[in-house]
Parts: structure tokens; C-alpha cells; sequence
């Protein structure tokens, strides 16, 4: 006699796909059912209010408009010529300088953060608790100080 090719397992899956199956059925029916195809033009439209925001409404054509002065207009970052000259010297205090490796540390007294020093950008020999004055530059890791002198 010979045995039913279908386990109970197969019978499972069977089952599991028919009611995926019948989900997806389901949910592509609430889809059609809930679909906003009839709208119109209007319904899709967006305006932009007079401050840039968006709105639903259209603007009103009786209302005065405001005159803008083409060369008030300012794109983009302000040029160098307008930017305040910076003193880029600071002033800060050695906090830990290690002569036999050749680097330390300087606190800015401005922005409290701690700057990297080598050796090769001192002017003259520095220890710990020296007040300094110093220009910062980007070095490979981060902020360095250069140009350093005591004060």
C-alpha cells in the first residue's frame, strides 16, 4: 500500500501561501477602494505665500505687490572685501609641553580649547604655565598652533 505523497508539512505551506495570497487580494481592493484618483487639478495645486511658505490657497491678484531692489538681493556667503579683518593671533597658556618629545598642549584663554604645539613651531624654548601668543593652523589630526612666542 503505498503512502500519501503530501506530509502534513506541505499541507502547512499549502495553506500559509493561500492566505498570503488572499492578504494581498484584500489589500490591493482597500487600495482601488481608497484611491484619490478623481481629484482634480486644484485639489494637486501648491502656492507659495509672500514669505516663502507653502500654502493651498492661491494669492490674491488685488494685492499689492512688493518692489524689490535687484541689487539688494545677496546670494550665496559675503564676499572677503566685506568681512571684518580678524586678528588671528591668540593668547593661552602652556598647559603641559613634554621637552623630550618635543610637543604639548596650549589652552586658547578665547575658546577654552586646548591646541596641539610642536617643537618646530616655537620661536623660543616654552614650559608648562607660560602665557603665549600664537596663530592656529590646520594641521594633519586637527587644530595646531604655529608662530608661538612667549609673552
Amino acid at each position: 500500500m503505498a503512502r500519501s505523497q503530501e506530509t502534513f508539512n506541505k499541507k502547512e505551506n499549502e495553506k500559509k501561501k493561500q492566505k498570503k495570497k488572499q492578504d494581498k487580494e484584500q489589500k490591493k481592493e482597500e487600495r482601488r477602494a481608497n484611491a484619490e484618483k478623481g481629484k482634480g487639478l486644484e485639489d494637486m495645486m501648491a502656492y507659495l505665500d509672500e514669505d516663502g511658505n507653502i500654502t493651498s490657497t492661491p494669492p490674491d491678484p488685488n494685492r499689492k505687490k512688493r518692489e524689490i531692489n535687484q541689487e539688494d538681493i545677496q546670494i550665496g556667503i559675503a564676499r572677503e572685501e566685506d568681512r571684518p579683518p580678524v586678528d588671528k593671533t591668540r593668547k593661552g597658556t602652556v598647559t603641559f609641553f613634554n621637552d623630550s618629545k618635543g610637543y604639548g598642549f596650549i589652552k586658547d584663554h578665547d575658546t577654552q580649547e586646548s591646541i596641539f604645539v610642536h617643537v618646530n613651531a616655537l620661536t623660543n624654548p616654552i614650559k608648562e604655565n607660560d602665557r603665549v601668543t600664537f596663530e592656529v593652523e590646520m594641521g594633519q589630526k586637527g587644530p595646531t598652533a604655529v608662530r608661538v612666542k612667549l609673552v
